[in-house]
């Protein structure tokens, strides 16, 4: 297992794809400290009055969705590379154990996001928060947006993502179709979820990816466009479904499709 663990990782950090992910990445925190800055040099030039009026989402909210998707189809790419150019057959001649090298290429791409999440979420947290340093701007400096719990509830959203960006992958096999399935789960979803009637939407909306770090922290906003019927427990549970079902799917694809 362990040169299994080893061939998969070569395959990912010499990838590409990998090479494009860090790069959205890093010029995703450039952009979150660029916006931080604007945000407080407009807070400058406000009088007090309109300052009660000014508020700015928590920067790292924004950052995650783009670090989600980002390495959600760079984890996906690592095996719809493969079966698009035939690799998939040199792997599974390699290694004939099918469940091994779904196992390998799983835990090399839940391994890199874990440390790729935590990294980026207190990165853009802190940058963002040394940028607006002490200025009181309402809804970035409210209680619990900055939280220690909620940061790595975040940095745990990104290595779902991944995992669940990877299982549709070797489900489906298809980039393109891997791709439209994420930006079904991240984006389409929750705002299609809002329009449903009151109290149904935030209710819905609760088991969305999305809304699942603040409920697992145990921070959710019931104001928020996002639900927070779930303890911490159901959020962490619903979590694990979204990675579970999929990988049960491709596995037992795997065993029993062709290469």
């Amino acid at each position: 297992m362990i040169d299994v663990l080893a061939a998969e990782w070569l395959k990912l950090r010499t990838a590409r794809s990998t090479l494009i992910t860090l790069a959205v990445i890093v010029l995703a925190m450039a952009g979150i400290c660029a916006l931080a800055w604007y945000g407080a040099h407009t807070w400058d030039g406000l009088t007090e009055s309109d300052r009660a009026h000014f508020s700015m989402a928590p920067l790292e909210s924004l950052l995650l969705l783009v670090v989600e998707i980002s390495v959600a189809v760079s984890a996906a790419s690592t095996i719809t590379g493969e079966y698009a150019g035939g690799m998939i057959r040199d792997t599974l001649i390699a290694v004939p154990r099918r469940g091994r090298v779904l196992a390998a290429k799983a835990l090399v791409v839940g391994g890199v996001a874990l440390v790729v999440g935590p990294t980026c979420v207190f990165a853009g947290s802190y940058a963002s928060r040394a940028v607006v340093a002490d200025r009181p701007i309402r809804a970035f400096a409210d209680a619990g947006t900055h939280t220690t719990a909620l940061l790595l509830a975040q940095s745990l959203a990104v290595v779902v993502a991944a995992l669940v960006g990877f299982a549709l992958g070797a489900a489906l096999r298809s980039t393109t179709g891997t791709v439209t399935c994420l930006a079904g789960l991240l984006y389409v979803i929750p705002m299609v979820l809002q329009s449903l009637p009151a109290p149904w939407d935030r209710r819905v909306n609760s088991l969305t990816l999305d809304s699942l770090p603040g409920q697992l922290a145990g921070t959710g906003n019931p104001n928020s466009v996002y639900g927070s019927a779930l303890p911490p427990a159901g959020a962490a549970v619903v979590s694990c479904l979204y990675v579970a079902v999929p990988l049960t799917v491709a596995a037992i694809r795997m065993r029993r499709g062709d290469a």
